[in-house]
């Protein structure tokens, strides 16, 4: 691995210098890998690794290019990373989006726009009628929860807060849907919840959006440390 380790760096160089940027087309392969000094093999790794990552997209017939290198790319990984723990871990993650959440509430209290308020009231409606319906679908109730989050983490202006917050939330779907399940009493809080951080950002308040925001997310917390077993 010394060897495609090598070319990655050397490419990343090449962005960190400005040589190459979002959308550029990397050069032929041989050239480029005479350029770094490597093989041609080892070039192919350290591509396919910095595809993975979200920094390049090699396009079949036409080359590899550099992606946008939007901060949601390119940390879309950190999402994968929270889908494969388990328990302990899982409450962990939690903990940091308490200390990162708040605070795009926050921010999103002085910067959210009327178009997305509309959106998010729009969410909590569909939401108070799928816990009305006869028999609640669950699924559908996550997703809900998930595009309210989204909306509010994006309204905070800092695309980096919110791509980071939001691969800490990919791997808490199962814990969402398993709360769900279990307590009949979990979804009618979440809606209510989310009613109240609502509020705070229509008032245009960030110190009761980040409290708001909070208090839903310890909620959900302590309901994971008492069903997950867990310290």
């Amino acid at each position: 691995m010394g060897l495609t380790d090598d070319a990655v760096d050397s490419l990343k160089g090449m962005l960190i210098s400005g040589e190459i940027g979002p959308g550029d087309r990397l050069p032929v392969e041989k050239d480029l890998a005479a350029r770094l000094g490597v093989s041609r093999s080892s070039l192919r790794e350290a591509v396919r690794a910095l595809a993975a990552m979200g920094v390049l997209s090699t396009r079949q017939g036409d080359g590899t290019y550099v992606t946008t290198l939007a901060p949601d790319m390119l940390l879309a990984a950190l999402g994968f990373a929270v889908d494969v723990q388990r328990d302990r871990t899982v409450l962990q993650f939690f903990q940091v989006r308490r200390l990162l959440e708040p605070q795009a509430a926050a921010l999103a209290a002085t910067r959210i726009q009327p178009t997305t308020l509309v959106e998010l009231e729009e969410l909590l409606r569909e939401a108070e009628e799928l816990v009305r319906g006869a028999e609640v679908d669950h699924t559908a109730l996550v997703e809900n929860d998930l595009r309210f989050h989204a909306l509010v983490n994006g309204a905070s202006g800092n695309p980096v807060l919110a791509a980071v917050i939001e691969g800490m939330s990919g791997g808490t779907t199962r814990a969402r849907i398993w709360r769900g399940k279990t307590d009949a009493q979990a979804v009618e809080r979440t809606v209510g919840e989310h009613r109240a951080i609502l509020t705070a950002l229509r008032d245009r308040d960030p110190d009761r959006a980040r409290l708001r925001a909070e208090a839903h997310i310890v909620e959900v917390e302590d309901w994971l440390r008492e069903h997950l077993a867990v310290d």
